[in-house]
């Protein structure tokens, strides 16, 4: 089965497996597994941060972040089809008490003009008692749901600047952003500098078997450690999964401009052939969105049952993520699915 769902179904590679097994451990609820405080203290530096907190998942690391930053009743902003709106349960609704208030980007990004017109302004006919206060600006790079789109530096900083001056404080949910690194040549800790917290992955596109980080300034990820137990995020000898994280991060990054580069040759694959349609604008990294003109959960499930595993979304819309388990054979096969699927030839 090749399978195209997400870069979260790669399997930790032998090598991987062996760090993880000769794993130094202690009992991280008490600080004292040195595997995890190594690998927080590594994160932490290649963010340019004073610190990191290690967490099983980046759902638990954007929800912390959240936690931390707000009071129940604060207004979080962000884009529409981020990742922390669409796909994390409503936590921030649940655990922490905060309106989300989604802006419409474009390819994912939105404007410092569009940040300004949400969050309004105290006046007399309109009492600062009457609104949500304006806490956490939450910006994500790359956006899933826009494609794996990348936020342009400039933008990034502008939008960024505008928050910080409305008294916002700054959340990156950079699950992929190893992926914006490796398409766009930017370091991590230059995307990074801006904000007050960010969430980094290592399961996605990394090929780690589990684990987010959640770095900052050492205050709030002492604070941010709290909400982890709370969050039932404690975890034990858990220096296991982080030596997985590490071995990921000194051998797998150079990796992610392979997933880069198989993912534009996959798009214009699919823009050339008749039956499909891509926004070529959108293909920024290692995720491809693409309308197909039959259902979606029709094509699916017609690629599935010919060994291609693929994620629907909406009725023509379908997303394939590219990733270090993926051969170039596979991704040649894939596409020849697709092509006997859209054109109804039938099954070998």
């Amino acid at each position: 089965m090749i399978d195209l769902r997400s870069d979260t179904v790669t399997k930790p590679t032998p090598e991987m497996r062996e760090a993880m097994l000769s794993a130094a451990v202690g009992d991280d609820v008490y600080a004292d597994d040195p595997t995890v405080n190594k690998l927080e203290a590594v994160v932490a530096n290649l963010l340019g941060k004073e610190d990191a907190v290690f967490v099983p998942t980046g759902s638990m690391s954007n929800q912390i972040a959240i936690r931390t930053h707000t009071e129940p009743g604060d207004l979080v902003v962000l884009e529409r089809r981020a990742h922390i709106v669409r796909s994390e349960g409503g936590g921030g609704a649940a655990l922490s008490g905060v309106t989300m208030r989604p802006l419409d980007g474009v390819n994912g990004v939105f404007t410092a003009d569009q940040l300004i017109e949400t969050i309004g302004r105290a006046h007399p006919f309109n009492p600062s008692t009457l609104l949500s206060p304006p806490t956490l600006l939450c910006i994500e790079n790359t956006h899933n749901g826009a494609g794996g789109t990348i936020w342009p530096l400039d933008g990034l900083r502008n939008v960024c600047e505008t928050g910080r001056a409305h008294g916002m404080t700054l959340h990156l949910d950079g699950a992929r952003l190893w992926h914006a690194s490796a398409s766009s040549g930017v370091d991590v800790s230059v995307y990074a500098e801006p904000f007050d917290t960010v969430n980094v992955c290592f399961s996605k596109g990394l090929g780690a078997p589990i684990g987010s980080a959640l770095v900052g300034e050492k205050p709030f990820i002492d604070r941010a450690r709290r909400f982890k137990q709370q969050f039932g995020g404690g975890m034990r000898q858990s220096g296991m999964v982080a030596a997985a994280a590490l071995h990921a991060l000194e051998h797998h990054r150079g990796d992610l401009s392979i997933d880069v580069e198989r993912a534009s040759f996959f798009a214009r694959a699919l823009q050339s052939t008749a039956g499909f349609s891509v926004d070529m604008t959108s293909v920024q990294s290692n995720i491809v969105r693409f309308e197909v003109e039959m259902d979606a959960g029709d094509f699916a499930s017609d690629c599935y049952s010919r060994g291609l595993y693929m994620l629907p979304s909406g009725q023509h819309g379908m997303r394939a993520v590219l990733h270090r388990d993926l051969s170039e054979e596979d991704v040649a096969a894939a596409l020849q699915i697709m092509k006997q699927v859209v054109s109804g030839s039938p099954n070998p």
